[in-house]
């Protein structure tokens, strides 16, 4: 764009020059530095924190689904990049040991119970102590402890979608020994869509949520669609510590990018971009509104370059 406007001033002072408007004098011909000079500090170096602008993409949350109980595999119902609800069936583990389970506690529980009963008869006719019935009211609650906990693990023999996505990359199959060891896929939640994108430290102290931003992304080239910022993320890894034994370990102070959480105005637009897409966003400040308009021709320049930059 700088360039654009520097070419479009020199063609006009040649213009001028050709007419005999103006003599060519030293002043006109040092004139370009100068214009030069003045869009830099005027315009193109105040852009920065005016509409700030960088590299945005999409994501979204990912599940891995680790089994709570162990078994073989005997049904994997779900197919890759297939769209799932809430409660769909992922795979199931073989619940003949789990059923066994429960059936054997059933039966300890009714045995538990009956003797309860008689216990209970025992001391009414005072023929039996309390602490006879105490003891077996003790065994029945423990039973039924027991069998809460076996029928939660012959439920998740089961196992289902946790919410609205798909499965990527699906290895899965029946035969398959699963553990609450590893995950064994992963599902992707489509519930809420990412979009971040990556501001320049020096130029995100203007940046507040609620403002308005435009995006344009790789896989819909030609198009820029309205956006409004969530939140400006208030950690990146660089500025981690995490626990250790190690006293400090000096490195290399890198100055990385902040990023800016933003959400579409059209969701829809959102739900049917692949996680993973890529892009240009710009976020439009309360700061150096003259340079907005600017910033936007940049950005739709972007967008219909996209049908022919890969990169």
């Amino acid at each position: 764009m700088i360039n654009l406007l520097l070419l479009s001033y020199i063609a006009v002072l040649a213009l001028f020059v050709w007419l005999g408007f103006i003599h060519l004098n030293r002043f006109w011909k040092l004139s370009p530095v100068l214009v030069l000079g003045l869009l830099m500090v005027g315009l193109f170096i105040p852009m920065g924190w005016g509409p700030p602008w960088g590299p945005a993409m999409v994501a979204r949350n990912a599940v891995q689904v680790i089994p709570s109980v162990a078994g073989e595999v005997v049904a994997v119902p779900v197919q890759a990049n297939v769209p799932l609800q809430r409660g769909d069936i992922l795979f199931r583990i073989d619940p003949t040991t789990y059923e066994a389970q429960v059936h054997a506690i059933e039966a300890q529980l009714r045995l538990a119970e009956q003797r309860l009963g008689q216990f209970t008869q025992l001391q009414r006719s005072d023929a039996g102590r309390a602490f006879d019935v105490q003891q077996r009211e003790a065994e029945r609650d423990q039973l039924r402890a027991q069998l809460d906990a076996a029928r939660w693990d012959l439920d998740r023999t089961t196992v289902r979608a946790p919410g609205e996505g798909y499965v990527t990359n699906l290895a899965l199959r029946p035969g398959a020994r699963v553990g609450p060891q590893a995950a064994v896929m992963t599902f992707i939640d489509t519930t809420d869509t990412i979009l971040a994108a990556e501001i320049p430290q020096i130029d995100v102290r203007h940046v507040e949520a609620g403002q308005p931003a435009e995006v344009t992304f790789k896989p819909l080239p030609g198009r820029v669609f309205a956006a409004r910022v969530e939140a400006v993320i208030q950690a990146v890894s660089t500025g981690q510590t995490t626990t250790g034994g190690l006293a400090v370990r000096p490195g290399e102070v890198a100055t990385a990018p902040f990023v800016v959480r933003l959400r579409l105005d059209d969701p829809a637009v959102a739900q049917r971009l692949p996680a993973g897409s890529t892009g240009m966003a710009a976020v439009f400040t309360n700061h150096v509104s003259a340079s907005h308009t600017i910033r936007k021709v940049l950005l739709r320049q972007t967008a219909i370059l996209n049908y022919v930059d890969p990169f």
